[in-house]
């Protein structure tokens, strides 16, 4: 972001986490915590952020690590496109791609569009991905994880009146509750003036598969099915306004043969659906544009551009997307021995099982600057690309 001279613009709404706070479920006891700005300092040089708020950044990662309201970040990147001169065109579905991939698109008007390359961002659901794969002989079907996830967000006035609530949302801290089958993570977004809680938990038998941002949940299902939580966890639920809950069951995606053919390629959720144990959906889809950023700076080869690409982030991407099932299984563990050892593991007896507090897995996730990569070892990855060319059966998957 800040190389796209979009940092400063995105901080102003954002919240820098100091740390998790992770907690049992039952009696929230605090079982450790995981710093995420290790040794504040002030800004480094590599990093041009000038407003006197932006006193806090992680001296080894070089960068600031905030949340913000997605659709703040949405604004954020309209509203700097528009700025370039880039037109956005609305209510223009697309149905399909070339049959050769190549740079056209067919609109539900009817129409073709010719371009230079397609970025297909379409999400999760993606069209263009189940055409992709199709090519392979592939049916593009999700599988689920057995868990559904309510999303809510809790104002400000909401918890009037409430000094426990209010010392949260006016924290810096993520709040991430464990118990069996699911967990709680919450923090305070839009400068500490909404509250956001995202609840994993079993799917119900009668929920579909569908995978849906949108779908209305009951309130009264959610309080019951955290019935057996902490008090602190019960009141912030009780505060959610009736009609605002929303729920979605969690799928999951197989790793896919290719992210591009031709002048087409796959970009965010389209390639590497990220579940929310990771946490990493937007960041990874923005380094998905970073890396065909410097691409296309540094080649107007589609061909090209789009094979380092894949290189640059395939293998990262879905590493990152795989490490959900880890996650998943460490968080939901049933009371009982396993959980007491993970307990212990986390209150500073071992290697911490939680990735977000492992130091090697945030090396790992914010310590890769793939931009550098592509730009530096441009040749490394052409030399690579020719190989692959020569023999995809080998290297494609790689």
């Amino acid at each position: 972001m800040g190389r796209l001279g979009l940092l400063e613009k995105v901080m102003s709404k954002a919240n820098i986490l100091r740390e998790n706070s992770l907690r049992r479920w039952q009696n929230n006891e605090e079982l450790g915590t995981a710093p995420l700005m290790p040794e504040v300092f002030e800004p480094s040089p590599r990093i041009r952020l000038h407003a006197k708020s932006f006193t806090q950044v992680g001296r080894k990662y070089h960068a600031p690590l905030a949340v913000i309201h997605r659709s703040d970040l949405h604004r954020i990147l309209l509203t700097s496109a528009e700025a370039e001169k880039i037109v956005v065109h609305t209510n223009c579905k697309v149905v399909r791609v070339d049959p050769n991939f190549e740079a056209r698109i067919k609109l539900a008007s009817g129409e073709w569009i010719q371009g230079d390359v397609i970025i297909a961002a379409d999400g999760i659901k993606s069209d263009i991905r189940r055409q992709m794969v199709a090519k392979y002989g592939i049916i593009d079907r999700s599988k689920p994880t057995g868990d559904a996830c309510y999303r809510i967000l809790i104002p400000r006035d909401r918890m009037k009146g409430d000094q426990r609530a209010l010392d949260l949302l006016n924290s810096n801290v993520g709040m991430r509750w464990m118990g069996p089958g699911g967990h709680i993570m919450a923090y305070p977004i839009r400068n500490n003036t909404v509250y956001n809680m995202v609840l994993i938990h079993p799917q119900k038998s009668r929920s579909g598969n569908c995978e849906s941002w949108t779908t209305k949940g009951s309130k009264k299902e959610m309080l019951e099915t955290y019935k057996g939580w902490n008090g602190l966890v019960h009141d912030l639920l009780s505060y959610v306004p009736d009609g605002d809950v929303v729920e979605w069951t969690l799928n999951s995606h197989a790793q896919l043969p290719s992210w591009y053919e031709n002048k087409t390629v796959l970009i965010g959720d389209s390639c590497h659906p990220m579940l929310p144990y990771v946490a990493q959906g937007a960041a990874q889809a923005i380094e998905d544009a970073a890396v065909l950023t410097v691409c296309f700076a540094k080649t107007s080869d589609v061909g090209v551009a789009l094979s380092i690409y894949e290189q640059v982030r395939k293998a990262r991407g879905e590493a990152i997307q795989n490490s959900a099932a880890t996650t998943q299984k460490v968080l939901h563990l049933p009371d009982g021995p396993e959980q007491e050892e993970r307990d212990r593991r986390m209150k500073g007896v071992g290697r911490n099982p939680d990735l977000w507090a492992d130091e090697e897995w945030q090396d790992y996730m914010w310590g890769v600057d793939v931009m550098k990569d592509t730009w530096y070892n441009w040749e490394h990855w052409k030399a690579r690309g020719r190989l692959r060319s020569l023999a995809p059966q080998i290297f494609r998957s790689t």
